[in-house]
């Protein structure tokens, strides 16, 4: 190996280039089990980002399911999630072009399963003694009105020439989620909240019996709902429901044997996530006295075995720091797990003998670990004498080092949600930066999970204080330890993430450029226009509108322009209905009307995030191109221009 190169950071060349992550990463989720045969959902930047069910039967290697002519995605919630099923050997699934579901029988073309109307459905549930599927269903049949979240069963009779209609089961709240029926399929569980609380604020669990013509009897509600948040209600083997709730501040499993509520393993860890898609899953039966889960303490996850019996909790090695999705089969656990040396894969692991055996990788990229910084977890002081969390990259490159007395620039990045949380899995589009010598700090600001629900509530009502707080008081923490160069500290960020950039950058003179990522800059435009899951989530970030409207006003970036002095870059995609374009555009016009710095990319056919690869691979390449004429850094490699307005 010959001796690394001297060169300034920022202008290092890379082997992790944004044509290879957006051409060899695909997304994987939404694991599904039928019998000893597994399932997962892939999405391919390749493909246009369509998202494809994958088989992997017991013998023999994984196949697409799904034909090119559907793309398995739900949008209730806009965010979707409980995509598709899998029962006895048959796949019902939502398709995204139209939003009905389908079903598709081995070896068998998909057909249509409801009718062409405004409806879209997720996360469903086979009740084989009714011959039917359970699932939410969202009504946007009227078009000026807030669409209707319901319970529905949906028949499945054959005989029937036409796609079948829907009955609703249970109705009255503004949203619902996991419908999970008892073993016997004699009770039905489920999730409800109201507007204006968001899951992770409060949720109710709710049982109801199953009447002999399919109806649901009388409805008990069982647990949450105040101050309490309710996650995974679930049937074990013996019938018993079980569920995680926050009650005291950690998401905790309960278990309710029909007439009380047991905790079970109390701990301060979180065992629950915030539900941001329908049917995820952090634990699951291996028998009925024993449950494999996985929770989260300190920033990293466990998975473990639950004694239900002895309520002990046994960890089970492996080797990842991050693990989501599980789901349990007989003998057998299946994960989506990944490690700051590994990206995403689906595990599964034997029960019996811990025997893992990879499934499928996000990346078949085998990277020199030369080229890969390590996350080091940071605890840092903030405001109000509280300690908030991120993880820090330091720019590394086996192939160069910068001149001794230069600081690299730093790139702080505020995660979207604001209720989500960053993880130290290997994430190319972080590496990205780092081995190009920039460093970068990945920020769980106040309001984020996997801390208890104390840490989470940090950001009621200051939206846009904390959270920004956070990512400044990170970087002045780097700089103040002399590992990173004040003069040249940028912030990015998407969708909620985008808009602690943008307030950031306006009320604030700390970062010197940032890049928004479809970023909300118009806080009151953002409660008109937004859909419905969204649409009274600010009033416990920010206070109920228009009752506090002035309050909107003041933290809005796009009503601070005279305050703001640095050059930003957008990204956004033209068909986003969580955050309009027009918020982007609104900002940049003003941006360019002051004179300051401005680039703007608008791209067809995305939505909320960018699944396609040519536009994932543009914006690496153009935020990067940013930085360089903003910082005055030489790239390594050749990039096509961006137009940026007002840049001398």
């Amino acid at each position: 190996m010959t001796d690394p190169k001297l060169a300034p950071y920022g202008s290092w060349k890379s082997p992790i280039t944004p044509k290879l992550i957006a051409a060899a990463t695909i997304r994987l989720g939404s694991v599904r089990l039928d019998g000893q045969d597994i399932y997962w959902k892939e999405l391919r930047p390749m493909e246009k980002g369509r998202s494809v069910v994958v088989r992997k039967p017991a013998k023999g290697k994984p196949l697409d399911v799904t034909s090119v002519d559907y793309n398995v995605r739900t949008r209730v919630h806009e965010y979707g999630g409980g995509d598709f099923i899998v029962a006895n050997g048959t796949l019902y699934f939502s398709n995204f072009r139209d939003q009905r579901l389908y079903y598709q029988r081995a070896g068998n073309a998909a057909q249509p399963l409801t009718p062409e109307e405004n409806y879209r459905y997720a996360d469903c549930v086979l009740d084989q003694s009714q011959n039917r599927l359970i699932c939410v269903r969202e009504d946007h049949t009227a078009a000026d009105q807030e669409a209707v979240n319901t319970l529905v069963g949906i028949g499945l009779n054959a005989s029937t020439p036409a796609p079948n209609s829907s009955e609703v089961l249970a109705a009255g709240h503004d949203f619902y989620a996991s419908p999970r029926l008892s073993p016997e399929g004699s009770q039905l569980a489920w999730l409800s909240w109201n507007h204006p609380n968001m899951p992770w604020d409060s949720a109710e669990l709710w049982v109801a019996p199953i009447k002999a013509d399919g109806t649901l009897g009388e409805h008990q509600r069982i647990a949450g709902g105040g101050s309490e948040s309710i996650f995974q209600p679930e049937w074990s083997p013996d019938g018993r429901l079980y569920f995680i709730s926050d009650r005291t501040n950690w998401w905790n499993l309960y278990c309710w044997d029909g007439a009380q509520i047991h905790p079970l393993c109390p701990k301060e860890a979180e065992f629950g996530a915030p539900q941001w898609g329908f049917a995820m899953s952090t634990y699951g039966f291996e028998s009925s006295h024993a449950l494999i889960c996985t929770y989260s303490e300190h920033g990293r996850q466990q998975l473990a075995r639950l004694d239900t019996k002895t309520q002990s909790l046994s960890p089970i090695e492996t080797p990842y720091s991050s693990i989501s999705g599980l789901k349990v089969g007989a003998g057998y656990a299946v994960f989506m797990g990944g490690s700051p040396q590994v990206c995403s894969e689906i595990a599964c692991l034997n029960l019996a003998t811990n025997r893992m055996e990879v499934l499928r990788r996000a990346s078949e990229i085998n990277l020199d670990p030369g080229y890969l910084s390590s996350p080091e977890p940071i605890e840092f002081p903030t405001a109000n004498g509280l300690t908030a969390h991120a993880f820090y990259y330091p720019p590394h490159n086996r192939d160069y080092q910068a001149p001794s007395k230069e600081r690299p620039p730093l790139l702080v990045k505020s995660h979207g949600g604001p209720t989500a949380a960053t993880s130290t899995i290997l994430n190319l589009g972080i590496q990205y930066w780092t081995s190009r010598g920039i460093a970068v700090l990945d920020v769980n600001y106040g309001g984020s999970t996997g801390y208890g629900r104390a840490y989470r509530q940090r950001l009621q009502g200051q939206w846009g204080i904390v959270d920004v707080e956070d990512c400044i008081n990170g970087a002045q923490y780097l700089v103040n330890q002399d590992k990173v160069d004040g003069d040249r500290l940028a912030i990015s960020g998407g969708s909620a993430g985008g808009y602690t950039t943008l307030a950031a950058l306006t009320f604030h003179d700390v970062f010197k450029a940032g890049a928004s990522y479809y970023g909300v800059s118009d806080l009151e435009a953002l409660t008109r226009d937004t859909h419905k899951f969204e649409s009274r989530y600010l009033d416990s970030l920010i206070g109920p509108y228009p009752d506090q409207q002035p309050l909107y006003q003041a933290r809005s970036p796009i009503n601070h322009l005279d305050q703001l002095a640095c050059p930003i870059i957008f990204f956004q995609g033209d068909g986003d209905k969580v955050v309009p374009p027009n918020q982007a555009e609104k900002m940049v016009e003003a941006l360019k009307s002051k004179q300051l710095p401005v680039a703007y990319l608008l791209f067809e056919g995305e939505q909320h995030g960018f699944r396609q690869a040519e536009n994932i691979k543009r914006a690496l390449e153009a935020e990067l191109y940013f930085y360089a004429q903003v910082f005055g850094f030489a790239i390594a490699d050749p990039i096509a221009p961006v137009a940026i307005a007002n840049l001398s």
